[in-house]
């Protein structure tokens, strides 16, 4: 006997069945939401990778926020390497009446060392032969987007008016995804100094930019080792966007996180499934232990079909995966235009291993119980199930999404807080949908016996409530509850907060810009000094990136700080330990809390930073509490004058700017054309546009967790329908009309769509309380409209669900129930 022959034979006509069916689909939506997130992973990191060189623009490169020394420029070129130094920095461009903050990067001759910059010029694209001309630039499509340029128009880059003699169609240093919000201009390296950007406060960036040999490139690096500047980096293809791959892999595994919600559900879904196909197979297994199968062929036939199913269900699951990630990158514009390329086979292979371990984790246990069918049970029908291992079952099932949390958070401490939490979650909601089942059940109403019948199964009908109100309340919180955050965030803001910052004021011009505040009567601004700083030690402790693992903590010390000087404490600062410093003390720094928090920082510390090439040191006297989005002008760090009155500074301000006064801001950057002016009400759009990216990405990913608790739905009604077709044969008997039938099972499911539609939206208003409050610092108000979606959208989803999965129960002949007994 060919058992695989007969185990597909078997499961061609067990097909029929309906728990097979919630078995498939079950299984097609766990492999499809994880290979949805895997696939849209590997698209992004594929682009990384085969890009790596081209981002870079050269083999090597070395990145400062200061100018290097001449020492590096003149080794590479005796090592025979090719060398272009770069400088980028944002600044204002203007055309007429519109100004726009743009990143400016200078080039010399030569660059870039490797890649291509595609440009535009007249009609024709093409690889860009050299670079800008002196007195030209080369603008992105972004840029004669907002300006509303064409090629040949003019634009004022600080003092130099520039002609735009092409469009930039691809760049070697191209984001990917969501970054890089601010357009880019190219200009050439000889016309950086006539443009008068370059002051001091200036964000600059520097670059060195190398290729050669790989020989070469390496003895060079190695040169480098111990030469290396306090700031100063080096990175090579590997290194390569090492901000947007800690980002991705960031988002990988949250999204993985987010998925697994529908492998928890989809694998309830599958347990309630296996039972239900064991029952109704008792009588098949006992006539083939009669005929003379073997415990252990029995086993093979139903192990085999499990298999055959499974081998369906990831080729389906991974087609609608790779379906799915396609929709989503083509609905995210910035994902349609970087033209990222196919997916490789990997995260399929992974996905489809994830949903064969999830299958036979619920499933195996329960069929196993088949092998130990009594013959007898021809003729003996009293005999029921073999004794089940129940809790063997959801402790396998509890392991297997044990070790997918883990593999998806790539952190165990991660997977099992997330999970734990999950489990914890619908614990909790489970025992409280269970509870009020029963509470409904005392209270005498006209439909009594509905309400009775829900306490009956209380236990499975609480496991429905939870499964659809997991859906539920991912995607409330994706649309309501973003929104009302949002919301209350904007209504938090005084009507005349400040909507604009202005920097790189130089110190010879903070009486003109007040003489301007007052000739176009806006409130007079207060400017901040700003000197730039790093941090080089702490208690005399030199420290970098390598001392601290937390990603947030190496990316305050690698960077330059604003440092400033106060006699007295910002109005939108609070100090919550330590004393503020009286005037003429020195050596006294105070932090923001946060910050040292998180480099572990404490009042008495001594801090070194260098400004200036200058060592400082000062004691930390007082931590205070930022309002970061007053939409003032707040520092990490702010010291005495004593401290930093000696050193250059450029000075920062923060005003609102009235609509029917926004003529004012064009005419400041016409004035002073090295000011740096920063519209805020744009950088929020631009910040909510990546919101709305986001959130769009999460309600693809948490839509398969609402059909999957729409599976489990469907199956606990599977489990109970053989009680429910003899109920109703019993109420047609005793004159029950199909009407009523029909009303009484849409009440039910009304009831149980209405329970799971509240706690939606109770857990998602309450998330959402949980992250105004302790996350954003606002308050929050919730829109009575997420209760009516919540519950509404439960009602009619479970009733639509529960009347196509039972209606034709009422229509079954009672005298065929009957006699079936």
């Amino acid at each position: 006997m060919n058992i695989w022959l007969l185990s597909w034979r078997m499961l061609r006509r067990d097909w029929r069945t309906r728990e097979w069916r919630v078995l498939l689909i079950a299984l097609v939506l766990a492999v499809g939401s994880i290979a949805t997130v895997g696939l849209f992973a590997d698209r992004v990191s594929l682009a990384l990778q085969q890009e790596a060189t081209s981002l870079l623009g050269a083999d090597l490169r070395l990145v400062s926020s200061r100018p290097f020394s001449l020492a590096y420029r003149v080794e590479a070129l005796q090592r025979g390497l090719r060398v272009v130094e770069t400088t980028s920095f944002p600044s204002m461009v203007v055309y007429g009446h519109k100004n726009v903050l743009v990143e400016i990067q200078a080039v010399e001759e030569g660059y870039p060392l490797r890649g291509n910059i595609e440009i535009v010029e007249g009609v024709t694209q093409h690889p860009a032969q050299g670079i800008p001309i002196r007195g030209t630039a080369w603008a992105d499509s972004r840029l004669l987007q907002r300006m509303e340029l064409h090629v040949g128009d003019k634009i004022g880059v600080g003092e130099l008016q520039m002609q735009i003699a092409a469009r930039v169609v691809r760049d070697v240093d191209q984001s990917v995804g969501f970054a890089s919000f601010a357009p880019r201009a190219l200009i050439n390296a000889a016309d950086l100094q006539a443009t008068g950007l370059i002051l001091p406060g200036s964000r600059a960036s520097y670059k060195i930019l190398l290729a050669g040999d790989p020989a070469q490139v390496s003895g060079f690096r190695d040169w480098l080792q111990g030469r290396l500047n306090t700031g100063e980096k080096i990175e090579d293809v590997r290194d390569a966007r090492p901000e947007t791959r800690a980002a991705l892999e960031r988002a990988e595994h949250f999204l993985g996180l987010a998925a697994l919600t529908s492998v928890v559900l989809a694998g309830v879904a599958m347990a309630l499934a296996a039972s239900l196909f064991v029952r109704r197979h008792l009588d098949i297994c006992a006539m083939m232990r009669c005929l003379g199968a073997t415990q252990a062929q029995v086993l093979r036939l139903f192990i085999n079909q499990l298999l055959l199913l499974g081998m369906v269900a990831v080729l389906l699951g991974g087609l609608l995966g790779y379906v799915a990630q396609f929709m989503l990158v083509n609905s995210i514009e910035s994902m349609r235009d970087a033209a990222l390329p196919q997916p490789g086979l990997l995260p399929l292979w992974q996905a489809a291993a994830s949903g064969m371990v999830l299958l036979l984790g619920f499933a195996f246990l329960p069929l196993w119980q088949l092998k130990n069918v009594s013959p007898l049970r021809v003729i003996r029908r009293e005999l029921g199930m073999p004794p089940a291992r129940t809790g063997m079952v959801y402790l396998t099932g509890t392991a297997v999404l044990g070790a997918l949390f883990l593999w998806q958070a790539g952190s165990v401490k991660l997977g099992l807080t997330v999970f734990a939490g999950l489990v914890a979650g619908m614990l909790f909601f489970g025992l409280l949908a269970w509870f009020f089942l029963h509470a409904m059940a005392r209270v005498h109403l006209r439909w009594n016996h509905v309400f009775l019948n829900l306490a009956r199964y209380a236990r499975i009908n609480a496991l429905q409530i939870v499964a659809l109100s997991l859906g539920g309340m991912a995607l409330l919180l994706l649309t309501f509850v973003r929104s009302d955050l949002l919301e209350s965030w904007r209504g938090r803001m005084k009507p005349d907060t400040p909507n604009r910052f202005v920097t790189q004021i130089q110190p010879d011009q903070r009486i003109a810009v007040k003489d301007f505040f007052a000739m176009w009567q806006l409130s007079e601004p207060r400017l901040f000094p700003v000197i730039r700083g790093r941090l080089i030690s702490i208690n005399h402790h030199p420290v970098s990136g390598a001392n601290y693992a937390e990603p947030r903590a190496r990316a305050l010390v690698e960077r330059e700080f604003n440092l400033s000087w106060s006699d007295h404490m910002p109005v939108h600062n609070t100090l919550i330990r330590g004393e503020w410093w009286e005037r003429g003390d020195s050596s006294v720094l105070s932090l923001e809390e946060g910050m040292a928090k998180t480099l572990g920082i404490r009042i008495g510390d001594v801090l070194t930073y260098d400004v200036e090439g200058v060592s400082l040191q000062a004691t930390v006297t007082n931590l205070r509490k930022v309002q970061w989005d007053s939409m003032q002008v707040n520092f990490f760090v702010i010291t005495s004058r004593d401290v930093l009155g000696d050193f250059s500074a450029s000075y920062i301000s923060s005003f609102y700017l009235p609509p029917d006064k926004k003529d004012a801001g064009d005419a400041l950057i016409k004035n002073f054309p090295n000011l740096l002016l920063i519209d805020m009400d744009t950088v929020i759009e631009q910040v909510r546009q990546v919101i709305d990216q986001i959130a769009r990405t999460m309600t693809a990913v948490f839509l398969f967790t609402l059909l999957s608790g729409l599976v489990v739905l469907y199956s606990a009604i599977l489990a109970t329908q053989d009680e429910r077709v003899y109920q109703a044969a019993i109420l047609r008997t005793l004159g029950a009309s199909r009407r009523y039938l029909l009303r009484l099972y849409l009440i039910e499911f009304a009831v149980l769509g209405g329970l799971s539609g509240f706690f939606a939206a109770a857990g998602s208003v309450l998330l959402g309380w949980v992250l105004a409050v302790n996350v954003l610092d606002i308050p929050y108000h919730s829109h009575a409209l997420i209760w009516l979606a919540g519950v509404g959208g439960g009602i009619v989803t479970a009733t639509l669900a529960g009347w196509l999965a039972t209606r034709h129960v009422a229509y079954t002949p009672p005298l065929q129930v009957l006699q079936s007994v």
